[in-house]
């Protein structure tokens, strides 16, 4: 170890490099030069590299030299040319017509299963969307509240506002505003010149001569240099090039003569200087550009405006002179000489002399324009057409200048020999053909024109016009799609769908029928969904307007579904709504003819109910005899056949249905239907006695408690009534009315504790229940316990989480203030959106604030998004009979009767209670306006 020596003082192993071990590769310095060795060989680092790699266990490092490239990379820029495939793929570039048509199979495919998908991904991405939505809200939507509260804020208060402060940039300002009022030593030079500068200066220069000799080159030098700053100026606030001071683009001068267009001034109205600077620019654009056609224009429309038309038109003549090609040029050089129509002939003869202009369809016509008599229009149609043969218009043009119809034809003729694959001249001349010369003639443009859907459209109409039978129609418009399916030019299922309404708005419903038979099932598969499809395109339609078309659909769709009662419930519709008696009454019988079994029963009681209201009683009683053959003992036409004799004043043959159906089909609405006759008619204990029976049978049906409560109830005797809703409580207490019921008649008895504690139960019976917590909160307020009620009104919308328009209602109208209904009206609305209640309580409130309009509108509201809703209808009513006029209160009254509204606190008040039986619901309505509060 002594004689070890130093570390330092040895020599360097062999091969070493200095911080190789840090990526470092040999260098030499100065120091190194002469006696110094040569440093390491490639071979000998890649060595080196190598062997520290393998001791580390790590791959070869790559700095120092490049990694060996793979076996599987030694053609890999071969294979970045598709087209130089070898070997294998050397044969496969060469496609024929097999593979074209199972390209377009695995098309048709593709497509059609993601016409099967599409459906439910559109409905997924919709969902996704509403979620993200919700989860996500516009800025627009967070503040609808506050925006809605706007509408209440008065003219004086908004002229109140104060001024918004521009707070942007605010230390920027500041900072170049010191900058500019910064204040510098001036030099004396400039202080003695200005002060000489407003003197008079009487002395004569030696050098100025005899003062009579005037220096123009300085004077158009200064005049130069500021008209150079003023063009500059123009040609950067236009988007030119500032720099030169010239450079413009034609685009930004069509921009202006736009502007100049669309503005309604007056040259007397713009500031000469701005004229001015136009007129700098568009001469500067046109001297830059003298072969730019736009230029001239924009320059002749500046001087126009300016009022120098004389100007205008020697521009526009120069203009036609350097740019002899440009159609606008010409255009506008015989627009503005349209005061002379001489020289305007003269100039659209020279336009029209100049080789190329003679193919312009619009020199030709406005050379047409300049012509009065007809004889000179038809030459210069002929002159036209002998230069461009191919133009539709132009020969449009010559046959409505024409008046001989035996011309018209020959010209007609010529035309379609001379373009036959215009689809216009073809059916327009068959329009002026006879019947059997028009076949011909389409049959001619079919063949000239064999993708063409409106040629076979047009011959259809032909057919429907002569009178021909449907089958004919059906046949040729059949023809029309194997042809063009074979052509490859069908049109898609929707388009078809289009011109079937187009024929239906033009008369042509036949042809639209037969449309729809042909082109409804085009491009769908029995898998597709088909009736959901058919039924919305339906609606649609409907929607529109094109009612025979939607008509054409249902008929379509129930040949493929005839036993689908959805698709005949919405034929049915159609005809009430937009048919008449007896379309809807052949529909409805068919319908029960093709739909078997108990899906029909629907079908069998709105075909009895229509003939009902039509007045054919006799056919309703024979619809319903039909009814019980084709549905043996059914509960609902038992039911019809009541409410038909009842409403004959047949009460015996009434009370023989019942009985009947007591004993074929015991049913609790049987036995209540019976009991509602017999109450109906003043049999108080024949009621009661059925009533008793009925529930020996059905003791669960509530209805037959809250029945037999009622009974008691109309002979005074409230002891009874009470145990009668006591003993359905216990039998049903799932039945909210029925604890309503005991709540209300505890009350008044008098009992408001035991009619709190009923109320009670019913809620932990009926959680989440807004009629029995709504109820709470009317026994207090109707004890004139206020601060209980808003207590319990409180605790029940926190329970139903503030969804109930009932609560809600109840809180606006008689909890709160006036002043503050309309903030509580808002709030209700952003919690549960499109509620009949709330509109009508918004409707109430602009009432009482007088906004008649508003008012109006929204009661309009909750009937169209309930027309059910009974309750709306009466506080409509009853806001027209105070502002109202005679006509909309005949509309509300004859609306009414088509709704035929069941439900509402009110409502059912009035049209259930026994002394209003048999009383149409036009009294009824008024019935329940005059309870209102």
């Amino acid at each position: 170890m002594a004689g070890k020596r130093d570390f330092l003082s040895m020599e360097a192993p062999e091969n070493y490099v200095a911080g190789l071990g840090r990526g470092a590769t040999g260098f030499t310095t100065r120091s190194d030069l002469g006696p110094a060795r040569e440093g390491p060989s490639e071979e000998q680092m890649k060595e080196m590299l190598a062997k520290r790699a393998a001791q580390l266990g790590q791959a070869a490092p790559s700095a120092y030299g490049a990694t060996e490239k793979k076996e599987e990379d030694d053609d890999d820029d071969r294979y970045q040319d598709p087209d130089n495939e070898v070997g294998l793929f050397a044969s496969g570039m060469n496609f024929d017509r097999d593979d074209d048509e199972a390209d377009e199979i695995f098309a048709l495919v593709d497509e059609k299963m993601d016409r099967r998908r599409r459906a439910r991904r559109e409905e997924r991405e919709q969902r996704e969307r509403e979620d993200y939505e919700s989860k996500n809200p516009k800025i627009q939507q967070q503040f609808a509240d506050l925006k809605r509260a706007l509408g209440t804020v008065t003219e004086d208060e908004w002229a109140a506002l104060p001024e918004v402060g521009d707070m942007t940039g605010r230390t920027k300002r500041a900072r170049e505003a010191r900058q500019n009022n910064r204040f510098y030593a001036v030099p004396d030079s400039v202080i003695a010149g200005a002060a000489s500068a407003g003197q008079l200066d009487t002395s004569i220069s030696a050098d100025a001569g005899d003062g009579t000799v005037t220096d123009f080159a300085s004077i158009g030098a200064a005049q130069k240099s500021a008209l150079q700053v003023r063009l500059d100026s123009a040609a950067q606030s236009a988007g030119g090039d500032s720099t030169s001071g010239t450079a413009t683009s034609i685009d930004n001068v069509k921009g202006y003569l736009t502007s100049l267009e669309k503005s309604a001034v007056k040259a007397g109205e713009v500031p000469v200087e701005d004229l001015n600077r136009a007129r700098l620019l568009l001469e500067s654009a046109v001297k830059t550009n003298p072969k730019n056609g736009p230029g001239h224009v924009a320059l002749c429309r500046l001087e126009e405006f300016a009022g120098k038309v004389t100007r205008a038109r020697k521009v526009i003549a120069q203009g036609a002179e350097l740019c002899p090609r440009s159609i606008d040029v010409w255009l506008e050089n015989i627009r503005i000489n349209r005061e002379n129509l001489q020289n305007s002939r003269i100039i659209a003869a020279n336009a029209l002399k100049i080789p190329g202009n003679s193919k312009s369809v619009e020199l030709w016509q406005a050379a047409l324009e300049l012509e009065s008599t007809t004889q000179a229009r038809k030459r210069v149609l002929r002159q036209a057409i002998d230069s461009i043969p191919s133009s539709v218009e132009l020969w449009k043009s010559l046959i409505n200048e024409t008046e001989d119809i035996e011309e018209v034809k020959l010209l007609f003729h010529k035309a379609t020999q001379t373009i036959p694959l215009s689809e216009e001249l073809w059916i327009s001349y068959a329009r002026v053909c006879n019947p059997t010369d028009a076949q011909n003639v389409l049959n001619q443009a079919r063949k000239a024109i064999k993708s063409s859907w409106a040629i076979w459209v047009a011959a259809a109409r032909l057919q429907e016009q002569l009178g021909s039978e449907d089958d004919l129609v059906h046949k040729i418009l059949e023809r029309a799609v194997k042809s063009l399916a074979k052509e490859k030019a069908m049109l898609k299922r929707e388009d078809c769908i289009t011109e079937a309404e187009k024929c239906e708005e033009e008369g042509a419903v036949r042809t639209s029928v037969a449309i729809i038979d042909a082109t409804l099932g085009w491009g769908l598969d029995e898998d597709d969904d088909r009736k959901e499809v058919w039924l919305k395109d339906a609606k649609s339609s409907i929607g529109r307007g094109h009612f025979a078309t939607a008509r054409a659909m249902y008929g379509y769709a129930l040949k493929v579904f005839t036993q689908s009662k959805t698709l005949w419930h919405a034929t049915a519709e159609l005809e009430k709504n937009h048919g008449t008696h007896a379309g809807l009454v052949s529909v409805l019988e068919r319908s029960v003819n093709a739909v078997s079994g108990t899906k029909s029963e629907s079908l069998w009681l709105m075909l009895a109910r229509e003939q009902w209201h039509a007045g054919e009683l006799n056919q309703a009683r024979e619809t319903l005899a039909k009814a019980f053959d084709a549905i043996p003992d059914n509960e609902n036409i038992y039911l019809r056949a009541v409410e038909l004799e009842v409403d004959a004043k047949n009460h015996d043959q009434a009370r023989g249905f019942l009985k009947h159906a007591r004993e074929k089909a015991s049913t609790a609405r049987i036995w209540l239907r019976s009991i509602v006759l017999e109450r109906n008619l003043g049999n108080v204990d024949d009621a009661l006695n059925l009533t008793n029976e009925a529930l020996d049978f059905f003791p669960g049906a509530w209805k037959l408690h809250a029945v037999k409560g009622q009974l008691y109830e109309s002979m005074g005797k409230l002891p009874q009534a009470e145990q009668s809703y006591a003993q359905g409580t216990r039998v049903c207490p799932k039945s909210a009315p029925l604890f309503l019921l005991l709540s209300r008649i505890l009350e008044r008895q008098g009992f408001v504790t035991k009619a709190r504690s009923a109320l009670d139960r019913g809620k932990l019976a009926n959680p989440k229940n807004d009629v029995l917590l709504c109820e709470s909160v009317r026994l207090e307020r109707r004890a004139g316990n206020i601060p209980a009620a808003n207590k319990v009104m409180a605790q029940a919308l926190q329970e139903t989480g503030g969804h109930s328009g009932l609560l809600w209602a109840e809180r606006i109208m008689h909890l709160e203030s006036r002043t503050q209904r309309k903030p509580r009206a808002l709030e209700a609305i952003k919690k549960i959106d499109n509620n009949p209640m709330l509109f009508v309580v918004v409707g109430r409130i602009f009432w009482g604030e007088r906004r008649l309009e508003k008012a109006a509108t929204w009661f309009e509201k909750a009937l169209v998004l309930d027309s059910d809703y009974g309750d709306a209808w009466a506080w409509y009513y009853k806001f027209l009979e105070q502002h109202g006029t005679d006509e909309k209160k005949a509309e509300v009254l004859n609306k009414i009767s088509l709704a035929e509204p069941k439900h509402g606190e009110v409502w059912q008040s009035v049209s259930k209670d026994p002394k209003n039986v048999g009383k149409g619901f036009e009294e009824l309505l008024k019935l329940a306006v005059a309870i209102l509060e």
